[in-house]
């Protein structure tokens, strides 16, 4: 006879869920440009640095914020953007104040 469980059994749902708390669940939003598949990600998931095209900020490890690429099939995984959830909801009424030059480094 073997000893009785006294963990309960981990699945391979709950990693699923897991997973899908740390990187959050994409949804499509419609806007002026076309369908866009928005992603949240919350300040635990976030480990890099990003620059945020709607206002040219860096988008510091550990702080919320959204990702977006084209819904339809226009583009691929380097289409993705990181954004500022503000500068997301705002992004029809501004454009970046800083322009940087051609020499300035690029953050994906």
């Amino acid at each position: 006879m073997s000893p009785r469980r006294n963990r309960p059994r981990r699945d391979d749902d709950t990693r699923l869920d897991a997973e899908r708390a740390r990187h959050g669940v994409a949804s499509v939003q419609q806007w002026r440009d076309g369908d866009w598949q928005v992603r949240a990600i919350s300040g635990g998931g976030s480990t890099k640095t990003y620059r945020c095209p709607g206002c040219d900020q860096e988008i510091r490890p550990g702080v919320a914020h959204l990702v977006a690429w084209p819904a339809d099939d226009r583009g691929d995984l380097t289409d993705r953007r990181h954004w500022h959830t503000g500068c997301w909801r705002a992004r029809d009424r501004r454009t970046p104040g800083i322009q940087r030059g051609r020499s300035a480094p690029r953050y994906g």
